[in-house]
């Protein structure tokens, strides 16, 4: 459990209370809490019909990418990007989460029954590459190339 500490402790550092934002995690029936976007982290949030794909093609490409989150009922996948992306992006239909803005999060180490980790994080800071993302999501966008991809 030394990942889910450290991963604990990284997103704890961003809210106001970092110890009440623990408390939180270990004794609400909810496992959630609410952290500001903007500090440590930007979240781009995809529909799940693109987040999924996308999610899907940077796996292919990278060892791991950032942080990745999912909504209760699949309906949209927040990937966690470097502070500042929110106010710079320009993607129609992709919702951005930064500064002056909150995002519920769930236990590194725990399942919930809404809002869960795909991609939980490490604790080590790791984020996706906005660039990178925003490639993904044309590729995913544009569909399987031949076929030898994943599914089926």
């Amino acid at each position: 459990m030394t990942g889910a500490k450290t991963a604990v402790e990284w997103l704890a550092s961003v809210a106001p209370d970092p110890e009440a934002c623990r408390w939180a995690w270990e004794r609400s029936p909810l496992g959630v809490a609410l952290l500001p976007a903007g500090r440590a982290w930007d979240v781009l949030i995809l529909p799940g019909d693109l987040g999924y794909p996308t999610l899907d093609v940077l796996t292919r490409i990278l060892d791991r990418p950032g942080p990745v989150l999912a909504d209760f009922g699949d309906n949209r996948v927040g990937f966690f990007v470097s502070p500042g992306t929110a106010a710079r992006w320009v993607g129609t239909g992709i919702r951005a989460a930064g500064s002056g803005t909150w995002i519920v999060v769930p236990h590194p180490g725990r399942t919930t029954r809404g809002v869960r980790w795909l991609v939980p994080p490490d604790g080590s800071g790791t984020l996706t590459d906005a660039a990178l993302l925003e490639l993904a999501m044309h590729e995913a966008a544009a569909g399987p190339v031949g076929g030898g991809g994943k599914g089926g």
